[in-house]
């Protein structure tokens, strides 16, 4: 396996984990909200809460949840209203962070960030310098129990995906932003749930880290930031020598 094939399952592992304790839904609910705040709640129209209705659907919340969020975004509940926020960053090893965070103050959010940071060897980046080094990417990962690889593939090249990926057990369909939805619309209709199923920062060039102290250490970083309230995704160019052993 691959180091960053070794990374990829860790970080699935320990989602599925965040899952389980309600961290999933709590960021999508702020998600929503966010969406429904910026751009109204007509979801036919508004495709930054199309999007997170889909990803509240891939984690099962519940449609009371959803319309809750909902309305809260549109005014019609009392609740916080959130300031999104990205922070660059970078870990021991040279490896770039991209922290996404929605925010009811950022005065408190911005200190804390840094105080995490510090205490895991990290650092804040100057602007622009690590956004430079992703990608926005549509990516949805599935079981392969449920389907053929060829037949995957041929279900979702023909509405746009760039690429699926096969690493052991799970299928990683990869598009581009604009064809995100058509894909994940592909995929539901031929009864397929997903494991994830969101746009996020993909990293142009990965940062191979041969050294296991090194190695927890950014694991350790990205698991603190990750735990924090107010962020909602945490994005990195890591990856793991196959020849470092974690367990």
């Amino acid at each position: 396996m691959s180091g960053h094939s070794k990374w990829a399952t860790i970080k699935r592992k320990k989602e599925a984990v965040d899952s389980k304790r309600g961290a999933a839904f709590t960021k999508v609910v702020k998600e929503i909200s966010v969406a429904t705040r910026t751009g109204g709640s007509d979801v036919e129209s508004n495709a930054r809460l199309r999007l997170a209705i889909l990803r509240a659907k891939t984690i099962n919340m519940p449609k009371d949840n959803i319309e809750r969020a909902i309305k809260k975004g549109a005014g019609e509940l009392g609740g916080a209203n959130y300031e999104e926020c990205i922070y660059e960053c970078y870990a021991p090893g040279g490896v770039a962070i991209m922290v996404e965070a929605l925010t009811d103050k950022k005065s408190r959010t911005t200190p804390d960030i840094k105080n995490i940071l510090t205490k895991y060897n990290g650092s804040l980046a100057n602007p622009g310098s690590v956004t430079r080094l992703f990608e926005r990417k549509g990516i949805i990962t599935l079981k392969s129990e449920q389907i053929s690889e060829d037949e995957l593939i041929e279900l979702v090249l023909n509405v746009g995906a760039e690429d699926v990926s096969n690493d052991e057990d799970v299928f990683t369909v990869t598009t581009m932003p604009e064809d995100y939805e058509a894909v994940q619309e592909a995929i539901t209709s031929k009864g397929l749930s997903t494991e994830e199923s969101q746009i996020k920062y993909v990293p142009s060039i990965n940062v191979e880290v041969n050294d296991k102290s090194t190695a927890e250490k950014i694991i350790k970083l990205i698991d603190a930031l990750d735990s924090y309230d107010d962020v909602q995704s945490v994005y990195s160019n890591f990856e793991l020598h196959e020849s470092v052993n974690l367990d």
